[in-house]
């Protein structure tokens, strides 16, 4: 990604849905990769401490069985990978990196008293359009999996997007005499991809089963269960229940959790009961080396001893 993209040597690697989409926006294509990369660290780092901590994601775009079938854990990769190019391609515009675009518009109205509108928004509305075209297009190839789960990933990756458009808000920055915030500049601005990825993880936790089936003329998305709600356009939806991702087991995308760090103090999902499915543990210890004693010497600099300390592991069989 910190490299130009060339149109013959870079786009031939995308599949055929996002090779026209490339060449026609070489520009863009940096913050997509960096999207990319991000949706991979940040779906390991929201899971690390559940059985299902998304190391398959490890593979993408060669995704496994968990993250092909229509799981709840593909709903989650297929929103988070959405909003991150929505997310990356708004915040490029703003700072500049995109020449095809700007800061995003101003929204008409008084931002409040003592305020006006200014500073540089991130351009959400061109994220949006140009990152629903690349996240959408490869779901909607003709060649990729059962219509079911196509209309299951599209329905999610606009989850996604709605997550992230409703995460707009409000940043002021105050001008003044010795801060006295006499007059605040405004502008609409996105939060961290952190705050997006939380979210969906609430939505993950409560997605809904659903069937592809017809209904009228068409076929939807509709509840599997009779009894449950109606599936809403900030739903998460998955078709075929998740293993339990205890041990391994290729055909399903299961790793296992053997030899899984897990917390002994915890009654979480990170316990060690929970996510050593009840095998148990081996306990261990270890010694670490790290700072401390640290002193602020003027000026300017923190000047810290080292010291070593034994801890103690738990680890799933």
């Amino acid at each position: 990604s910190g490299v130009a993209w060339n149109e013959s040597q870079h786009c031939r690697l995308l599949g055929p849905e996002q090779l026209q989409l490339c060449r026609r926006n070489l520009e863009v294509m940096p913050s997509i990769v960096r999207a990319a990369r991000r949706t991979q660290t940040l779906c390991q780092q929201t899971f690390t401490d559940m059985r299902w901590n998304c190391s398959s994601i490890r593979r993408a775009p060669r995704f496994g069985p968990d993250l092909l079938k229509g799981t709840r854990e593909a709903a989650f990769v297929f929103s988070l990978a959405a909003a991150a190019v929505a997310h990356g391609i708004a915040r490029a515009c703003a700072s500049g990196e995109i020449p095809l675009c700007s800061c995003g518009s101003g929204p008409p109205g008084d931002p409040g008293p003592g305020a006006r509108w200014g500073g540089c928004g991130d351009n959400l509305s061109y994220g949006l359009q140009l990152g629903a075209a690349f996240a959408d297009s490869s779901s909607k190839s003709s060649k990729l999996g059962t219509h079911g789960n196509k209309a299951m990933n599209l329905h999610n990756s606009a989850v996604g997007r709605t997550v992230l458009s409703d995460s707009l808000d409000i940043k002021c920055k105050c001008h003044g005499v010795s801060g006295s915030c006499s007059v605040k500049t405004c502008w609409k601005g996105l939060p961290s991809l952190d705050e997006i990825a939380s979210d969906l993880k609430s939505k993950y936790l409560a997605a809904i089963k659903v069937s592809h089936r017809l209904i009228g003329s068409r076929k939807q998305l509709m509840p599997k269960e009779m009894d449950a709600r109606p599936v809403t356009e900030t739903d998460l939806v998955y078709l075929i229940n998740s293993p339990d991702y205890c041990t391994p087991n290729l055909h399903l995308g299961s790793l296992g959790t053997q030899d899984r760090q897990c917390n002994k103090s915890s009654v979480g999902s990170a316990s060690c009961d929970l996510l050593c499915c009840g095998r148990g543990y081996n306990t261990y210890t270890e010694e670490v080396e790290e700072r401390c004693h640290c002193r602020y010497r003027w000026c300017c600099s923190v000047e810290c001893r080292r010291c070593r300390r034994r801890v103690e592991r738990h680890v799933c069989k």
